[in-house]
C-alpha cells in the first residue's frame, strides 16, 4: 500500500497473514529502518525471521486442518529444510518440470489484465483517499489461479494458453501485474492539482495527447535508468546493506508455496483464490447498488437520524456536519484488515483531534467559518446543516475555513516526519552512495584495462572490497541479462524527448527540466535503497523534496506565479513517477532473482506492462473528471473526492510560490510545532525505544497517519479502517488457521472490488443512469438530496 501524500502509512508476504504481519511491522514503525551499517540490523533480521516462521507455520496449519500428512516427497516440506537464504536464490525444486519460456502471452496478458483492475481501483482510491494498492500480491495469486487454469484446461501444445507452468512464469505474471497496476500516483496528487490551479486547459480531455507522453516519458524514464540497479542492489551491495526487500521476499516465497508439491500447497491457494475472488464480486457489486440508496447502503448519519426524530430540533446535526458518521466501505475495512491497530488508531486518533476537537474549537474561537453547503431559504428544517471542507475562500488567509487552517498542520507534519525518517538512515544512506561509487570505479577500471591495459591508480582504493563477506552470486547467465544496448540508448532518447515535451506543453527551460530529471534519478536510488531495507517507499520525500528544491531554483528567475507553479507541480511528479517506476522494476528484479527468473524476461514483461499503465492511468482519471467534475473544481462546496494527495501537493507549491505566505499566522505556529513533533516521535522510536525498551514501540503514534487525518476531511475512512483492524485482531486470535488462510484475500478483494465498483459508477455517472442522476432514494441522506 502506498500512498501518495503520506507514503509509510502505507504505499502493498509469505503469506496472507504475513501481508498483515509486514504491514504491522513496517507501518507502525516497530521496524522500520536499519539501526546502522555497521550494525547487525536486528529489526531487519528479525522482520525476515518472522516471515519465515510464519510462512512455515501457515503452512503447517493448512497441512493440519486438511488432514493431509506430508508424504515426505517435497522438499518444500518445511521453509526451514530450505535453508533458505536472504541473499541467495531459493533452491532448485526438483519435483517442478524445468521451464524452458516463461515470458508467455498468457502470463503477459493476465497480469496487464490484473494490473489494469488495480489502476484503475488506484485512481478510484487516490481520489478518494490519497491511498493506492500493490499489485504484487493480487497479481502473484490471481496469476497464479489463470495460469493454473490454463495448464489443466488447454492441451499443452494449444497456442498461446496451453502447456504446464512454473514460478518462474507465475513471476512473470507478477511483474506484468505490478507495472500495469502502477503510475496512477501523478494522477491522483500533481495532475489534478496542476487544473486545480488552472495551470494545463480546461479540461483533461482536451490535454489527453500532452497527459499521454509526460506519462510515457515519465515512466520509460524510470524504468530504463533502473534498469542497471538491478545489479548494484540485488547482487553488489545486497547482502552489505542488508536489502532483503521484505514485499518482494514474500512475494517470492507465496509463489514458490502455491507451487510446492506434495503439501496441500494447492488446496490452499484455491481457497485463498476462492476467497478473493468473491469478495472482489461482492465489494464491487455492493458498491454499484449502493449508489441507489446511499443512505441506507452506504453512508449511515447516525446523528442525522437522531436530529430527524427529534423533528429537527436537536443539536445532533452539528456532529454530522463535521463528518462523523459510518461509511460501510470495503475498501478501508480491508486496508484495516491488512495495515494493523498502530496505524489504524493513529489515523482515527488523528481524525478525532483535527475534526473533533481542534476543528470545532477554532470555530467556535472564530478562528475559522464555515458555510451553508446548501440555501436553506426554501427548507428551513436543515439551516443547521454546515460545510466546514470548502476551498472555496474569499480571503482564505484571514479567514479561512476549517479545512484550510488543518491543511497546513497535516502537510508539515508529513513532511516533517518522512525526511525526519529518512535521516534517521543517514549512516545507510551514505554507505550507499559509496558503494555506488565503488561500482562505478571497479567498472571504469575494467575498461581502462581492456582498452588501455593498465588501471586508473586514482580509483583502485575505491574498488576494493571483500568479497568473501559481501560476495552475491548472480545466477543469471550473460544472455539472460538485460543488455546494454536494451536500456541505454532509450534512456538517452528518453530524456532528450521528456526536455522536448516539458519544453513545448509545459514551457520549461533545458535546465529546468535536467535539474527535474536528476532530482528524478537521486530520489529513486534513495527510494530503492529505503524500500530494501525498510519495506518503505518515500515517494512523499521525494516528491516534496524536489518541489522545495525546484521552488528554491525558480526563485529570482522572473518567472511567472502560474509558470513557477507549473514547473514545480511538473517537476515533482517526475521525480515521484521516477521513484516510483524504478522501485517497481527492482522489486521485482528481487522476485525474480529468489525464483531464479531471467531479468531480461522480467524486463520485458515490466515494459510490456507499462504499456498499458500510460493508457489506464490517464484514462481513468478523465472517466472520473467527466463523471465527478467537482475533482478538478476548488468552487464546489461539496465533492465525492476529496484528494486529499492533491491538496498536499497544491499546499506545497502555493507556499514555494506565493509573493505573500499563504497560511494563517495560527495554523503556521501549529503546523510547526506540530511538525516538531513529528520529527521528534520518529527519533525517540529509533534512539530511544531500542532494546528492552523496544516493546514500547507499539504504543508511539504514526504521525504519518495522524498528518493524513488532518488533510483527509472525512472522517469515516479513520474510522472503517479501525474497524477492519479490530476486527483482524480478534480474528487473528480467536481463529489463527482461518485468519492466515484468508486475511490478504479478503482485504484484496474488497480494496479490489470498491475500486472497480467506483469505475462503474463513474461509467453510469456519465451514462445519466446512476443514482444521483434521479434513480436513486436519498433517504437517510442530509438536506434530503444524494449523498
Amino acid at each position: 500500500m502506498t500512498d501518495q501524500s503520506a507514503h509509510g502509512v502505507g504505499h502493498e508476504l509469505t503469506d496472507h497473514s504475513t501481508q498483515y504481519l509486514r504491514h504491522r511491522s513496517a507501518r507502525n514503525s516497530t521496524s522500520t529502518t536499519a539501526t546502522g551499517v555497521g550494525d547487525e540490523s536486528p529489526q531487519l533480521e528479525q522482520t525476515y525471521t518472522q516471515v519465515l516462521d510464519e510462512a512455515e507455520r501457515i503452512a503447517s496449519n493448512d497441512r493440519d486442518k486438511e488432514g493431509i500428512k506430508d508424504d515426505g516427497e517435497s522438499v518444500f516440506s518445511s521453509l526451514r529444510d530450505l535453508d533458505i537464504h536472504q541473499f541467495a536464490p531459493f533452491p532448485i525444486e526438483p519435483h517442478l518440470t524445468e521451464e524452458k519460456n516463461v515470458l508467455t502471452f498468457r502470463a503477459v496478458f493476465i497480469g496487464c489484465l490484473l494490473g489494469a483492475l488495480v489502476n484503475a481501483s488506484n485512481v478510484y482510491l487516490g481520489l478518494k483517499t490519497g491511498w493506492t494498492f500493490s499489485a504484487n500480491m493480487f497479481g502473484a495469486i490471481f496469476g497464479f489461479a489463470f495460469l493454473k487454469f490454463c495448464s489443466r484446461t488447454f492441451a499443452e501444445n494449444f497456442p498461446l494458453l496451453g502447456g504446464n507452468f512454473g514460478p518462474k512464469e507465475n513471476a512473470i505474471a507478477q511483474t506484468a501485474a505490478t507495472a500495469a497496476g502502477g503510475f496512477g500516483g501523478i494522477f491522483v496528487s500533481a495532475i489534478p492539482a496542476l487544473y486545480q490551479q488552472k495551470l494545463l486547459g480546461a479540461t483533461p480531455m482536451e490535454d489527453f495527447k500532452r497527459l499521454l507522453t509526460f506519462t510515457i516519458v515519465s515512466a520509460y524514464y524510470g524504468l530504463l535508468f533502473a534498469t542497471p540497479l538491478r545489479k548494484f542492489f540485488i547482487i553488489y551491495v545486497a547482502r552489505e546493506l542488508k536489502l532483503i526487500f521484505p514485499t518482494a521476499t514474500a512475494t517470492a516465497m507465496t509463489i514458490r508455496s502455491m507451487h510446492a508439491i506434495g503439501s496441500n500447497a494447492g488446496a490452499a491457494a484455491k481457497q485463498r483464490t476462492r476467497a478473493l475472488a468473491i469478495t472482489f464480486s461482492g465489494s464491487l457489486i455492493w458498491r454499484v447498488v449502493s449508489q441507489y440508496a446511499p443512505g441506507i447502503l452506504w453512508d449511515w448519519h447516525i446523528f442525522l437520524w437522531f436530529y430527524q426524530w427529534s423533528g429537527y430540533t436537536n443539536g445532533a446535526i452539528h456532529v454530522d456536519n463535521w463528518g462523523w458518521f459510518i461509511e460501510w466501505t470495503p475498501a478501508f475495512i480491508g486496508t484495516g484488515l491488512l495495515v494493523g491497530l498502530n496505524p489504524a488508531i493513529s489515523f482515527f486518533g488523528g481524525s478525532v483531534l483535527a475534526w473533533g476537537i481542534i476543528g470545532p474549537a477554532l470555530v467556535h474561537a472564530g478562528i475559522c467559518h464555515g458555510s451553508p453547503p446548501y440555501d436553506s431559504a426554501d427548507n428551513p428544517k436543515w439551516n443547521k446543516v454546515m460545510s466546514f471542507t470548502s476551498f472555496n475562500l474569499d480571503d482564505a488567509k484571514n479567514s479561512p475555513s476549517p479545512r484550510y487552517w488543518l491543511l497546513w498542520p497535516g502537510v508539515l507534519v508529513m513532511i516533517t516526519t518522512s525526511f525526519t525518517e529518512l535521516g534517521v538512515q543517514y549512516k545507510l544512506i551514505w554507505h550507499a552512495f559509496k558503494c555506488a561509487w565503488r561500482a562505478m570505479a571497479i567498472g571504469t577500471n575494467d575498461i581502462a584495462k581492456r582498452r588501455i591495459g593498465r588501471s586508473i591508480k586514482i580509483l583502485e582504493k575505491s574498488e576494493r572490497i571483500d568479497t568473501d563477506e559481501f560476495h552475491v552470486d548472480d545466477i543469471a547467465g550473460p544472455e539472460e541479462q538485460v543488455a546494454m544496448w536494451m536500456w541505454a540508448p532509450p534512456l538517452a532518447a528518453c530524456i532528450i524527448v521528456t526536455c522536448i515535451i516539458l519544453g513545448l506543453q509545459y514551457h520549461l527551460n533545458v535546465g529546468m527540466s535536467v535539474l527535474a530529471i536528476l532530482l528524478g534519478f537521486i530520489f529513486a536510488f534513495l527510494a530503492i535503497q529505503c524500500t530494501g531495507a525498510t519495506d518503505i517507499t518515500p515517494l512523499t520525500t521525494a516528491a516534496k523534496a524536489t518541489q522545495l528544491v525546484l521552488g528554491g531554483a525558480a526563485s529570482g528567475q522572473g518567472y511567472s506565479q502560474s509558470l513557477s507553479q507549473r514547473l514545480n507541480l511538473i517537476g515533482g511528479a517526475i521525480a515521484s513517477g521516477a521513484a516510483s517506476q524504478a522501485t517497481d522494476l527492482v522489486v521485482d528484479f528481487r522476485v525474480g532473482f529468489l525464483l531464479r527468473t531471467p531479468p531480461r524476461q522480467q524486463w520485458i514483461a515490466q515494459a510490456l506492462g507499462s504499456i498499458v499503465a500510460v493508457f489506464i492511468a490517464p484514462g481513468m482519471f478523465i472517466l472520473f473528471v467527466k463523471a465527478y467534475p467537482c475533482v478538478i473544481d476548488l468552487t464546489k462546496s461539496h465533492c465525492q473526492f476529496s484528494a486529499p494527495s492533491v491538496a498536499a501537493w497544491r499546499a506545497v507549491a502555493l507556499a514555494v510560490t506565493e509573493k505573500t505566505f499563504p497560511v494563517p499566522k495560527t495554523s503556521a505556529i501549529f503546523a510547526l510545532m506540530f511538525g516538531l513533533l513529528g520529527s521528534i516521535s520518529v527519533l525517540v522510536r529509533h534512539y530511544y525505544l531500542v532494546g528492552h525498551r523496544d516493546q514500547y514501540r507499539v504504543y508511539m503514534p504514526n504521525f504519518m497517519a495522524v498528518g493524513l487525518a488532518f488533510v483527509l476531511s472525512q472522517t469515516v475512512y479513520g474510522t472503517a479502517m479501525l474497524m477492519g483492524a479490530l476486527i483482524a485482531y480478534f480474528w487473528a486470535r480467536k481463529y489463527p488457521v482461518g485468519f492466515d488462510t484468508y486475511c490478504y484475500a479478503v482485504a484484496a478483494g474488497g480494496i479490489a472490488g470498491e475500486g472497480m465498483g467506483g469505475v462503474v459508477n463513474a461509467v453510469f455517472q456519465i451514462s445519466g443512469i446512476a443514482g444521483a442522476n434521479g434513480r436513486g432514494t436519498a433517504i437517510g441522506c442530509p438536506y434530503d438530496l444524494m449523498c
